[in-house]
C-alpha cells in the first residue's frame, strides 16, 4: 500500500469529482476511505476532499453546467462518503454534547454536517439535528438535553432574520452559540451585527466551542434600525410586492405572458427571493448584502440567457411600489445592474431561471 505521506486529498480530489459526476457512489466512497486507510487524517479527507469537491457541484450548477439533478444526486453521494468516512473513524466522545443544526428554512445540510462530523473527531458528543429546524423545536430539545453548546448554519443571507430569532432563543436557555455559513458574509459581518460568535470554517469552529469564554465574549447586538418598522412593513407586503412584480413582468414583457406554468412558478421563486433579500438587507441595515445577491443572482439567470436588464426592470418596479420605505429604496437603486449600462429592459426575456 503506498505510504499515507505520498497520498493526499488533493491527489485524489479529480478521480472524485469525476465520480460525483458520473454518480459513482462506490467509487466515491472507494477513494475516500483508502486515504483513510492509507493514514490519511479522516478530518483532512472531509474538509480538503469533500467539502472543495462539493463547492465545486454548486458552481457547475450556478454555470448550468449541471442540472439540478445532478447536483442533487452529487450531494447525495457526497452525505453517504461523509458517513463511510465518520464510521470508519469511529470517535468514542470524550466531551460534552453539541447540537448543530441548520436555520429554520435552510435546507443546505452537508457544510453544517461536515462541522458535525469535525467536531466528532475532536471529541464531542455530538447531535445533528439536519435541515430546517425551527425555533422552538430547537429550544424544546435544548431544554431536555444537557449542552455545551450550539453551532446554527446558515447559507442564505435571506434567513438573517430567523438566524437571530434562533441566536436569541438559544442565548435563553444560557446555551453558547456559534454560527458559519454563507449567509453571514464572507467575514462573518452579518453576525457581528447579530452579536454572535462566528467562524469562517470548521476548524474555526471547533477550536470556539473549545473556548467557552471567547464563544461568550462577543458584542451586542446592532439593530437599532429595526425600531423603525420598515423590515416588519416589508414583510408584510410580500406577497402583494411578488405579484406586482409579475404583473408588471406579464405587462412590459411579452415573452414572459407565453410562459409555461414550470417558469412562472421559477420566476415567482426568484421574485421572492429578490423580496426576501431586500428585507434581509432591511434588518441589518447593509445594502451590501442585496447587492452581493443581486449580482449572483444576474450571473445566475445570465447563464441561462436572461439578461441582467430583466432583473433591472423590477428592481425599478419595487423601487417605485416601496418609494415611502427609505432604505430599501435606496438598496434597489444601488443594486440595479441596468442603471448605467442603458439597456431596454421591455426587450429583455424577463427574470426567472425558467425562462430559458
Amino acid at each position: 500500500m503506498t505510504a499515507a505521506a505520498e497520498l493526499s486529498p488533493v491527489d485524489a480530489y479529480h478521480g472524485f469529482l469525476a465520480s460525483l459526476q458520473e454518480a459513482d457512489e462506490y467509487a466515491a466512497i472507494d477513494t475516500a476511505l483508502g486515504l483513510v486507510d492509507a493514514g490519511v487524517p479522516a478530518e483532512r479527507v472531509l474538509l480538503d476532499l469533500v467539502a472543495p469537491a462539493q463547492v465545486e457541484v454548486g458552481e457547475r450548477w450556478a454555470r448550468n453546467e449541471w442540472s439540478v439533478a445532478q447536483e442533487h444526486a452529487a450531494t447525495h453521494i457526497s452525505e453517504r462518503v461523509v458517513a463511510a468516512v465518520a464510521n470508519r473513524a469511529a470517535p468514542r466522545p470524550t466531551r460534552g454534547r453539541v447540537v448543530v443544526a441548520c436555520m429554520d428554512g435552510e435546507w443546505h445540510a452537508l457544510p453544517p454536517r461536515l462541522v458535525a462530523e469535525v467536531l466528532r473527531l475532536r471529541g464531542w458528543q455530538v447531535t445533528f439535528l439536519g435541515a430546517s429546524v425551527p425555533a422552538a423545536h430547537l429550544v424544546s430539545y435544548l431544554h431536555r438535553h444537557d449542552a455545551h453548546a450550539v453551532a446554527l448554519a446558515c447559507a442564505l443571507s435571506m434567513r438573517l432574520p430567523y438566524a437571530h430569532r434562533m441566536i436569541e432563543a438559544c442565548r435563553r436557555s444560557d446555551v453558547p452559540v456559534v454560527v458559519g455559513g454563507r449567509g453571514f458574509g464572507p467575514d462573518g459581518r452579518w453576525a457581528h451585527r447579530l452579536g454572535v460568535a462566528w467562524a469562517p470554517d470548521a476548524p474555526a469552529a471547533a477550536d470556539l466551542v473549545a473556548d467557552e469564554r471567547a464563544l461568550r465574549r462577543v458584542r451586542p447586538a446592532q439593530l437599532s434600525r429595526l425600531a423603525d418598522h420598515e423590515y416588519a412593513s416589508l414583510v408584510k407586503r410580500r406577497g402583494e410586492l411578488v405579484d406586482g412584480a409579475l404583473t408588471d413582468l406579464r405587462a412590459g414583457v411579452p415573452g414572459v405572458r407565453e410562459y409555461s406554468p414550470a417558469q412562472v412558478d421559477a420566476t415567482v421563486s426568484d421574485l421572492g427571493h429578490i423580496v426576501d433579500f431586500l428585507a434581509a438587507a432591511v434588518y441589518v441595515d447593509d445594502g451590501s448584502l442585496f447587492t452581493d445577491f443581486v449580482r449572483w443572482l444576474v450571473g445566475i439567470l445570465a447563464s441561462r440567457g436572461v439578461p441582467a436588464a430583466a432583473v433591472g426592470r423590477t428592481l425599478r418596479h419595487l423601487g417605485h411600489e416601496l418609494r415611502d420605505f427609505p432604505r430599501a429604496a435606496r438598496f434597489l437603486r444601488g443594486a440595479d445592474p441596468s442603471a448605467a449600462g442603458g439597456a431596454d429592459p421591455s426587450a429583455s426575456a424577463g427574470v426567472g431561471t425558467g425562462a430559458r
